[in-house]
C-alpha cells in the first residue's frame, strides 16, 4: 500500500510538472508569433545589409520593408527607402524613395523618387522630385519636378525643370529647358530648346536653337539653318552680290527670326565657282509694305581642289513688298574675307577698310564694304 501510494504521488507530480511547462511554451510561442507578425505589418524602418535579395538582413521580407539605410554588394529590394541606398549593381524600390540612391548599374523606383538618383547606366521611376544622373538614360514614366542628366537620353511626361541629354531629350510638356547634343522633342514648351541638330515641338514660348533644324507649329524665335514653323514664314529668292555670285536662297523661320540656306554660282571665277551660304536673319520695322532685314551669313566658294575662300557678312537689307507674296530687297554689307587662293584674292576690291597677310600662312584677310540684292517669293 505504501509503495502504491508513493508511485501515485510521483506520477501526479511528474504529470503536473510536464503539463505546466507545455502550457508555458505554447503561450510564449503564440505571444512571439503575434509580436513578429505585428512588426512585419507595421513595416518598421530598418537598416538592411546584404549581398543580393534574399541574402540580406531583411531576408525574404525585404520587399515589404522600409529602410533608413541599405547597403547591398550586388542588388537590393525594398518597399520604401528613407535614406541612402548603395548597390553594386541595382536598387529596386517598389514604392517611394526619400533620399539618395547610388547604383553601379541601375536604380528602379516603382513610384516617386524624392531626392537624387545616381546610376552608371539607367534610372527608371514613375515620378521624380529631385535630380537624376545616369551614364546612359533617365526614364520617368510620369511627371518630373527637377532635372535629368544622361549621357544618352532623358524621357519624362511633364517636366518642370530641365533635361540635359548627350543625344536626346523627350517629354510631353516642358516648363524650363531641354538641352541635348542631337535632338529635343516635346509637345508644349514654356522655355527653350537647345539641340546640336534638331528641335521638335508644337508650341514654343521661348527660343528654339538648333545647329540645323527647328520644327514647330508656333515659334517666334527659331534659331537654326532650316526652320519649319507652321505659323511662320518661308520664302525662296534669288540674289547677287558685288563679286558676281548668284544665289538661290531659302529663308525660313517665325515672325521675327529666320534661318538662311543658299547655294549658288560665281560668274567671275573659273575654278572657285560653287557657292554655299548659311546664316541667320531678323525682321525689323515690319509693315504691310516695308521691313528691314538684318542678316549674318557665312559663305564659301569651292573648286573642290586645294585652297579656301570664306566670307563672313553683316547685311542691312531693306525690303519693299510689291504684293503679299513678293518683295524686292537690297543694301550694303560689311564683309570679312579670308582666302589663300589667287581667284579669292582677286575678288577683293582695291578699296577696302583694311587688309593684312598672315605671318604664319598664305591666307589674306580683307575687311571691306560690299552690297547685294534680289527678290523673294514668300509663302
Amino acid at each position: 500500500m505504501k509503495i502504491t501510494h508513493y508511485k501515485t504521488n510521483t506520477l501526479k507530480g511528474k504529470t503536473g510538472f510536464n503539463l505546466s511547462i507545455f502550457k508555458t511554451l505554447i503561450f510564449l510561442a503564440v505571444l512571439t508569433t503575434g509580436i513578429i507578425s505585428k512588426a512585419q505589418q507595421n513595416n518598421t524602418t530598418k537598416i538592411n545589409v546584404g549581398l543580393i535579395y534574399p541574402l540580406s538582413s531583411n531576408g525574404r521580407n525585404a520587399p515589404l520593408d522600409t529602410n533608413s539605410l541599405s547597403i547591398n554588394v550586388l542588388a537590393g529590394v525594398s518597399s520604401v527607402e528613407k535614406g541612402v541606398a548603395f548597390a553594386g549593381l541595382s536598387n529596386v524600390v517598389r514604392n517611394n524613395t526619400y533620399g539618395t540612391q547610388f547604383a553601379g548599374f541601375s536604380n528602379h523606383i516603382g513610384k516617386k523618387a524624392s531626392g537624387a538618383l545616381f546610376a552608371g547606366f539607367a534610372n527608371t521611376y514613375h515620378e521624380g522630385d529631385g535630380a537624376a544622373f545616369a551614364g546612359f538614360a533617365n526614364i520617368a514614366h510620369g511627371n518630373l519636378k527637377g532635372v535629368q542628366f544622361a549621357g544618352f537620353a532623358n524621357v519624362a511626361m511633364n517636366v518642370n525643370g530641365a533635361q540635359f541629354g548627350g543625344f536626346m531629350n523627350v517629354a510631353k510638356n516642358v516648363s524650363a529647358s531641354q538641352i541635348s547634343g542631337f535632338m529635343n522633342k516635346a509637345k508644349d514648351v514654356k522655355g527653350s530648346q537647345f539641340a546640336g541638330f534638331i528641335n521638335i515641338a508644337r508650341k514654343i514660348k521661348g527660343a528654339q536653337i538648333a545647329g540645323f533644324i527647328n520644327i514647330a507649329d508656333s515659334s517666334d524665335c527659331p534659331i537654326g539653318i532650316l526652320n519649319f514653323i507652321k505659323n511662320g514664314e518661308k520664302s525662296i529668292g534669288v540674289s547677287a552680290d558685288e563679286n558676281q555670285t548668284a544665289m538661290l536662297i531659302f529663308r525660313s523661320g517665325g515672325k521675327t527670326m529666320y534661318g538662311i540656306f543658299a547655294v549658288g554660282y560665281n560668274f567671275k571665277n573659273e575654278d572657285e565657282i560653287y557657292a554655299l551660304e548659311v546664316g541667320l536673319g531678323v525682321h525689323f520695322f515690319q509693315s504691310d509694305n516695308f521691313r528691314l532685314n538684318i542678316e549674318l551669313t557665312q559663305s564659301t566658294l569651292e573648286s573642290f581642289k586645294e585652297g579656301e575662300y570664306f566670307k563672313s557678312s553683316f547685311k542691312l537689307l531693306p525690303a519693299l513688298k510689291l504684293s503679299k507674296h513678293i518683295e524686292i530687297f537690297g543694301g550694303p554689307a560689311v564683309n570679312f574675307v579670308s582666302t589663300n587662293t589667287i581667284e579669292g584674292k582677286s575678288l577683293n576690291p582695291k578699296k577696302h577698310i583694311d587688309q593684312w597677310q598672315s605671318k604664319w600662312s598664305d591666307y589674306q584677310e580683307t575687311l571691306y564694304i560690299g552690297y547685294g540684292g534680289g527678290i523673294n517669293i514668300i509663302f
